[in-house]
């Protein structure tokens, strides 16, 4: 058995491993770098060999998961591509949305370098088009939560809740060699206990390895029960100084929870009557996802749509698809919300919101998502006296403000919680998926227990039992 770390190493995007177990060549994740510093690599060749690969076991469909998958395709992977039910379902959404976003901003660029005289660090072409998503889609296979699916007479995989997004999934695979047994898992990214919306995450008593994520290994998020006070007061506080509250929010999960807090919100009558948009027409399609996989939804949610209400359909909500419409937020002259993506401001209709409110001292840019470093939502987060939006410098006026709570990732604590749910230590524990100072601070802790526990550079290979 052997692992090769493709991504995500010491950094949070590009998620991407490659292992050799029992003869199969197998592909977990294939993700988008999106640090500006490691954006470089999604124009490389492949390390691996496409067309080797057996298959590709998808934990999860963000982008940083999944977002080289049309890149991949084109390189020669054929062969099945496994995930669960409800993210087959939003494969093609995100990826034909990622598409539209890479011509969108090569033609862009391409327009605004020929004006400015000049050439930029990457080619001005799409990474990957429209026709080149299409082709991952007959690809993709879905596997139910918790059954075992052969891969080989001596490997088997099982998709296990991650309690991260929508149809996130923790892999787990069993691989039998000259008469041993091994227990492979990827927590793929591990949620957060008693979130709304989606069940908790998945835990395990016993793995021979584990490939862990360290997103926020070194922060603890706000108590949970505070979040929604902490909305209302940011909503509140902008609605008085007459600005708008600007929300770059990831269309998956993030998006929808949104929804659900200001949901009760407007029904509670704790903030204003107020216009509140969804500008993301691909959020706008997945909270239809979701409401076709309420099976996958934690049980105070189907109570909701069991009741026959919903909670993303309340008074003052608008579900914006049209880039007409979407432009037209911009004449509104009354305070407003807006949720729009990318979540981490790399693309998407949130960089027009942000160049019409980030100058405003009454308006508010609130982060309600994890900001990878070199991202512009980390240098806005990072109160950057000035930052760079589609070509232009502009200083950074408006109130910024971050709730932890929301995030679909779990705390050091929660890491901690579901590393020990192992009733033994695996033979080597390796952790991945998160900044430099997340990874070893999480490892540091593990380490404490007496465990072999690895923090892996990229293109780093190690041989497993």
């Amino acid at each position: 058995m052997h692992i090769k770390f493709l991504g995500a190493n010491q950094q949070i995007t590009g998620s991407c491993y490659f292992l050799e177990v029992g003869g199969l060549k197998l592909l977990i994740d294939c993700g988008l770098y999106q640090e500006r510093m490691y954006t470089a690599r999604n124009w490389e060749q492949s390390p691996v060999s496409p067309d080797e690969i057996d298959f590709l076991l998808l934990t999860h469909i963000h982008l940083d998961h999944s977002g080289l998958l049309p890149k991949i395709v084109r390189e020669g992977l054929s062969n099945q591509i496994l995930t669960t039910s409800p993210s087959k379902e939003l494969i093609p959404i995100m990826l034909l949305d990622s598409a539209h976003i890479q011509e969108e901003d090569a033609e862009f660029k391409k327009k605004r370098h020929a004006k400015e005289g000049r050439k930029g660090p990457f080619p001005e072409i799409p990474l990957y088009t429209v026709e080149e998503a299409r082709q991952v889609f007959p690809l993709v296979k879905s596997v139910p939560y918790g059954s075992s699916f052969s891969l080989a007479p001596n490997v088997s995989v099982i998709f296990h809740d991650a309690g991260h997004i929508l149809g996130s999934a923790m892999i787990e695979l069993m691989i039998s060699e000259n008469g041993k047994q091994n227990r492979i898992i990827f927590s793929g990214d591990i949620g957060q206990w008693n979130r709304p919306i989606i069940r908790n995450p998945s835990v395990f008593e016993q793995a021979d390895y584990v490939i862990m994520e360290s997103t926020y290994g070194n922060r603890i998020h706000e108590d949970p029960a505070d979040v929604e006070k902490l909305l209302c007061q940011v909503v509140n506080e902008t609605v008085d100084a007459g600005g708008n509250i600007v929300i770059p929010t990831f269309a998956v999960e993030r998006a929808q929870e949104l929804m659900f807090y200001l949901s009760r919100l407007a029904r509670q009558n704790k903030i204003p009557d107020l216009m509140i948009f969804l500008d993301s027409p691909m959020a706008v399609n997945i909270t239809q996802v979701f409401k076709n996989h309420k099976d996958s939804m934690d049980e105070e949610t189907r109570a909701i749509f069991n009741e026959g209400d919903s909670p993303f359909r309340f008074p003052g909500l608008k579900l914006v698809r049209s880039v007409e419409e979407s432009k037209a937020i911009n004449f509104i002259n009354e305070p407003c919300i807006i949720m729009a993506g990318s979540g981490m401001c790399t693309g998407g209709r949130i960089k027009h919101h942000l160049v019409r409110n980030i100058t405003r001292p009454e308006s508010t840019i609130l982060f309600v998502c994890y900001q990878a470093s070199g991202t512009l939502g980390r240098q806005i987060l990072d109160r950057n006296s000035q930052v760079r939006i589609l070509g232009k410098y502009y200083p950074v006026n408006a109130r910024i403000e971050e709730i932890h709570g929301f995030s679909s990732h779990a705390d050091r604590n929660g890491l901690l919680k579901w590393v020990e749910s192992l009733r033994f230590p695996p033979k080597r524990l390796f952790v991945t998926h998160g900044e430099i100072n997340a990874s070893f601070s999480i490892a540091s802790e593990i380490k404490k227990k007496g465990w072999n526990v690895e923090v892996p550079e990229y293109l780093e290979e190690w041989d497993l039992e």
